[in-house]
């Protein structure tokens, strides 16, 4: 059975560091794409972060220059390093593998960032 299990999130103020992981089981990453989405209250999910069979990387606007993604192929843990954390990063954050038009997702980590 495959499956993903995000943690990492917690409550951190505003310019803060946080870094969550994805572990997956029942594949690997050679199986697939993976993501790093977010879902605010009210907001629609949004991807924030990706990271490639082929290792190309994506970072939207409001991640570039703050998040890095990573993977260890050994612990097969995907990463999301989160610097100068913003209120406006609070969200719920997600992984989701990419098989190629079939999605397996995370149950989501919570991440709050207050002022």
């Amino acid at each position: 059975e495959m499956q993903l299990l995000e943690s990492g999130g917690s409550s951190v103020q505003a310019g803060g560091s946080l870094k969550l992981s994805c572990t997956a089981s029942g594949f690997t990453f050679d199986d697939s794409d993976m993501g790093w989405y977010r879902q605010a209250p009210g907001n629609e999910c949004e991807l924030v972060s990706s990271r490639n069979r082929d290792s190309t990387t994506y970072y939207s606007d409001s991640a570039k220059g703050r998040f890095t993604v990573s993977q260890d192929p050994e612990q097969n843990t995907l990463y999301l390093q989160m610097t100068s954390l913003k209120v406006e990063d609070t969200a719920v954050y997600y992984c989701r593998a990419d098989f190629g038009g079939s999605y397996q997702w995370g149950q989501g980590t919570k991440v709050t960032v207050s002022s």
